[in-house]
């Protein structure tokens, strides 16, 4: 079955003020599965479908709280530094499942990109273990976003603060005047960003050869080229600092939790047995 659609990955680090988009088209061949003829949602899977759901209420929700109640869902639900005040361990699970507001872009993309990939592995996975690859990926993304923030506190908090205005916060800070939780309580990160790359990671393991086309590229290109090349730019842009408003480890780490448990199945000879279960 061939499909052909735009694919996207988005992400939004909040607290920095900045936000990175990529996008392309991608067509290639489905593996050959049973898809019913039925209704566009009727073709959905069913966590793939709940996921989905869960993450448009979530942003309806917060668009809600904040403009009937004037209460900001981000500082309950999103993903602070371990040290903040408004830290909860719950945030590294409800993180995934919040969206940068008013604008809609930053949800739509993510969900793009999960009802692109999320259905297929699905079907190869089955449901229960789908779900719980999605969950894993999103939780390593947060757990490697908060060790990156640990490990590089000082030159994160200068991309927060840029300028005359750092050594005015820092000595503001030594002074005693400004609390040390004003500065923790800078970084924030929400969506599903994390769990998203690790389904393009599973997509690359389990269909490797599958060529996509890209733009701007002119040719076609396997999918495990593709993600690799992802991989290098997320690296590349997390080390030197580009693009800094991008929580690009966060994005790894997903692919990291993903890869682990790829790889575990694969030798377990357990990857596919949720092929042909629906």
């Amino acid at each position: 079955m061939q499909k052909t659609a735009i694919f996207a990955l988005f992400s939004s680090q909040r607290a920095l003020n900045c936000e990175f988009f990529s996008i392309f088209v991608a067509s290639f061949n489905r593996p050959n599965m049973q898809y019913n003829r039925g209704t566009f949602l009727s073709n959905i899977m069913p966590v793939t479908k709940h996921l989905l759901a869960i993450n448009i209420i979530m942003w309806l929700a917060t668009l809600a709280f904040v403009y009937v109640f004037g209460i900001d869902l981000y500082q309950y639900l999103g993903l602070h530094y371990w040290k903040a005040s408004h830290f909860n361990p719950a945030q590294v699970f409800t993180y995934m499942f919040m969206h940068d507001y008013p604008s809609i872009g930053h949800l739509f993309v993510n969900m793009f990109s999960l009802w692109m990939f999320g259905s297929m592995l699905e079907r190869v996975l089955g449901s229960k273990r789908y779900l719980f690859y999605y969950i894993t990926c999103g939780l390593g993304a947060a757990l490697v976003q908060e060790l990156v923030w640990q490990l590089s506190w000082d030159s994160i908090w200068q991309g927060v603060v840029n300028g005359g205005r750092y050594v005015d916060l820092v000595n503001a800070v030594n002074a005693g005047e400004v609390p040390m939780d004003y500065c923790y309580d800078m970084l924030l990160t929400v969506g599903a960003s994390g769990a998203v790359f690790g389904l393009l990671l599973a997509f690359a393991m389990i269909f490797p050869n599958v060529k996509m086309y890209i733009i701007p590229i002119p040719f076609p290109v396997k999918a495990k080229w593709m993600v690799l090349g992802y991989a290098v730019l997320e690296l590349f842009f997390g080390v030197s600092g580009h693009m800094s408003g991008v929580a690009h480890f966060a994005h790894l780490g997903g692919m990291i939790a993903g890869i682990i448990m790829i790889l575990y199945w694969k030798h377990d000879g357990t990857l596919t047995r949720g092929y042909g279960n629906y």
